[in-house]
């Protein structure tokens, strides 16, 4: 069956909920429709949660996050930090996160006796991860930078030798790394964050007793088969490249959980072998009028898949994207990227198009700037990437 470029965005207008016919009302709500939101970048959970709220404020996003702690920072796919809903945990913890837990593991032994701190690093970490869970224990919450100074176990930084053979002190501490891992094993998460909503400033607890119980964890299978699934419905069709970059994952783990669900193959625009959910073959509907949205940096939408043609004209990908596939602030219409947006000083958002529009449709962009305007109220977001068409390059 042949699945064309436009039904793929025609379904990113409401099964995204980038059309404001199908905006969500709670935050959890966004986050179960993209499977994970990026949080990477801490105003990207924000940003992304609010284009599709109908009614978004940086407070419900901050209750859905601390409060209800419906929305759980997890790092996982990719080794990358994504605020996800508490019913997608158990099989991220069984498949990418555990995948991302072992590397980390063998990363951070093996740099540990490199940097001559130890002769076992397995030992070192094991005696780390015990002292952080031990200090946790009890409801306890502490920054990076307070468990490092009450706990030896976990101090140190990386060393080089001088010319005299002499071990010399750097200025990386290899704490972050240890928790950075702990997190990625989900004994200890990311709880409350002690600075702007804008900045990364959290307070590490236990795990389970921030949500306030243990749920179960699926094997790896069967975590992959899941969010497999729950990706083709968001992102699908899409194509097994596109699964396995996402996921982080092996092609063979891809390829078992496509047969588990019974994924349906369908053939793109491009020629390549696309996949849905069975009885999921028939396109959406169209969603009838034109739509436009303004997605932050690193959004969900546009980090959903590794082959973009089909939403991004390929000349524009490197003024977009940089060299590992990060991507910048983007400006949609009906499911194409059509441009940026930035701030002024007065933190006044402004649209950058890539190509000319139609008098109705920048007129729409504007509308919608000034909506993420007020959400903003005054707010200029630091972003950690910055694309070329965000600096102010010009298009050839």
């Amino acid at each position: 069956m042949q699945f064309s470029d436009q039904a793929r965005r025609a379904r990113l207008a409401r099964r995204h909920a980038l059309h404001p016919d199908h905006r969500h009302s709670h935050p959890a709500d966004v986050a179960l429709a993209m499977v994970a939101l990026h949080a990477t970048d801490p105003s990207t959970v924000h940003l992304g949660v609010a284009a599709r709220l109908r009614e978004a404020s940086v407070q419900a996003v901050e209750n859905a996050l601390y409060e209800e702690r419906s929305l759980i920072k997890q790092l996982a796919m990719r080794r990358t930090l994504f605020a996800l809903p508490r019913t997608v945990l158990p099989a991220v913890w069984g498949s990418a996160s555990a995948r991302v837990a072992a590397q980390q593991q063998g990363l951070l032994g093996r740099d540990l006796e490199r940097h001559g701190l130890t002769d076992d690093g397995a030992a070192w970490i094991e005696r780390g991860r015990e002292a952080v869970l031990g200090r946790l224990k009890g409801g306890h919450a502490l920054s990076a930078r307070q468990l490092r100074e009450e706990l030896p176990q976990i101090d140190g930084r990386t060393r080089q030798l001088d010319g005299g053979g002499r071990w010399q002190m750097s200025n990386l501490a290899f704490a972050p790394r240890l928790l950075t891992l702990l997190g990625a094993e989900h004994l200890i998460v990311r709880g409350r964050n002690e600075g702007h909503w804008r900045t990364s400033r959290p307070v590490w607890t236990l795990m389970q007793e921030w949500l306030g119980e243990q749920p179960v964890t699926l094997t790896a299978a069967d975590g992959y088969a899941e969010l497999v699934r729950r990706w083709l419905w968001t992102f699908g069709p899409g194509t097994e490249a596109d699964i396995t970059w996402w996921l982080g994952a092996t092609k063979s783990a891809v390829r078992a959980a496509l047969v588990a669900i019974g994924a349906v193959p369908v053939t793109l625009d491009s020629g390549a072998t696309g996949y849905v959910l069975p009885g999921d073959e028939v396109p959406d509907d169209e969603p009838g009028d034109d739509w436009v949205a303004l997605l932050p940096v690193l959004d969900s939408t546009l980090m959903g898949w590794k082959e973009r043609d089909f939403y991004v004209a390929p000349p524009l990908v490197p003024y977009l994207f940089d060299s590992n596939g990060n991507g910048g602030t983007t400006a949609w219409l009906n499911g194409r990227v059509v441009g940026c947006w930035v701030q002024d000083d007065d933190a006044r958002v402004m649209v950058v198009p890539s190509q000319p529009l139609a008098r109705v449709h920048r007129r729409m962009l504007d509308a919608e700037a000034e909506r993420l305007t007020s959400f903003l109220d005054g707010v200029v977001i630091a972003n950690v990437y910055k694309s070329r068409l965000m600096k102010g390059e010009p298009l050839p």
